[in-house]
């Protein structure tokens, strides 16, 4: 890597240009990463040697390539020959470079997402409901401190990965949550960030197979992504949960994500004694994925085990002072016990602030106010959420509702 954010970039950039236009006339390559990474590097190169004040930079990086016993690799990217899939891909590195622990986590989650999932500066400000200015700047100042601190680009050896890994699960949890409910646009979902965010965890679990937190979260991107086809319908058009057809849903991923949250624990398959009082208690992704459990196991929405699932996110609020885990858990415990119960509980949140300005906040409030029959109450919290809403899909669904609530 040339320890250069914006250079390594510009070269990406200029690598994709050059593949536009020798592809369609030479062929695409058989290792099309690999000529890609060659061409990258070689265009990397050549910009810091044409910047004389930059030749020591130069002189060192070529001193790694050679300690690495790539000085003498191919010039050419045509030279690049389909070797095997090398076992750590590029992305798995660049998702260890921006988790990297010399970075704030708001630094380490907004270069991922902004490297590997290809959002936009605007759209990653408004998944950190941050001015778009306040995100630029930590993004700048995040390849700053790359740049300046030399962290390097690849997978850490396996003496440091378990103090890395928290981090680096963070970013691809967020990732994947983006992939799960986008933060703008025209579709509800965005499949490409969620597949990508379940195959670099997969790496992951290859690399740390004794994690149950990184088995866990692998479970929970299953067991989500398994439901994507019934989520919208043929128009692209939020279907809600409860009205799912449930044989849409992708058997194999659920057999899959179930079947990690049911393995047991490493952790506890290590406990000779089998004292599960002696356990280490469930981390927040194996939480989240005991939820997504109970969903999967219910044959029928009327079938959801919803006291089971407030009583993971009582869990989950024990590990972290989270409104969006009190959001979900007012609403668990709105289906659970009632919908007075779970306005209350939406009420307290609304008090404090800390949801000032999203969207899920009166649309839940507009939800439990419908159950109850308060059509003009909650007719108001769907035209908030309305306002408020992020994607298209969702604020057509919200104005559905309010047709329905109003007789519209």
């Amino acid at each position: 890597m040339t320890g250069d954010w914006d250079v390594a970039e510009e070269s990406a950039s200029a690598a994709f240009e050059r593949a536009a236009i020798t592809w369609p006339r030479d062929g695409v390559p058989r290792n099309a990463g690999a000529w890609l990474t060659t061409a990258a590097r070689n265009l990397a190169l050549d910009r810091l040697r044409r910047r004389g004040v930059e030749a020591q930079k130069v002189r060192e990086w070529m001193a790694m390539e050679e300690f690495a016993g790539r000085a003498d690799g191919p010039r050419d990217p045509a030279d690049v020959v389909a070797d095997d899939e090398p076992r750590w891909d590029d992305r798995l590195r660049l998702v260890f470079t921006c988790a990297h622990p010399a970075l704030p986590m708001e630094a380490r989650v907004a270069l991922t997402l902004r490297t590997v999932g290809g959002l936009d500066t605007g759209e990653i400000a408004r998944a950190f409901h941050v001015p778009e200015a306040t995100m630029a700047q930590r993004i700048v100042r995040a390849k700053r401190k790359i740049r300046h601190a030399g962290i390097p680009y690849r997978v850490p050896t396996a003496d440091v990965l378990p103090e890395r890994l928290g981090g680096v699960l963070a970013v691809l949890y967020l990732v994947a949550n983006e992939g799960y409910l986008a933060s703008h646009g025209d579709a509800l979902q965005r499949l490409d960030l969620a597949t990508e965010a379940i195959r670099l965890t997969r790496m992951v679990v290859a690399l740390l197979p004794d994690e149950d937190e990184a088995r866990a979260l692998l479970a929970l991107m299953l067991l989500q992504h398994a439901r994507s086809a019934a989520r919208v319908d043929a128009d692209g058009d939020l279907v809600p949960l409860p009205e799912q057809d449930r044989s849409a849903w992708d058997a194999t991923e659920l057999a899959e994500g179930l079947a990690l949250v049911d393995a047991p624990t490493a952790r506890g398959a290590r406990d000779a004694g089998g004292d599960a009082s002696r356990a280490d208690p469930p981390g927040p992704y194996r939480l989240q994925a005991e939820i997504q459990a109970v969903h999967a196991r219910a044959h029928t929405a009327a079938e959801t085990d919803w006291p089971a699932i407030v009583d993971r996110y009582d869990a989950l609020a024990m590990l972290a002072d989270s409104p969006f885990v009190a959001l979900n858990r007012a609403i668990a415990t709105g289906m659970a016990y009632g919908p007075e119960q779970g306005l209350d509980e939406l009420a307290l949140l609304e008090a404090s602030g800390r949801l000032e300005g999203y969207h899920l906040l009166p649309a839940a409030q507009a939800d439990l106010l419908r159950r109850l029959g308060r059509a003009d109450a909650a007719a108001a919290r769907y035209r908030e959420a309305i306002a408020l809403a992020r994607t298209s899909p969702e604020r057509r669904f919200l104005e559905r509702r309010l047709a329905d609530v109003t007789g519209g």
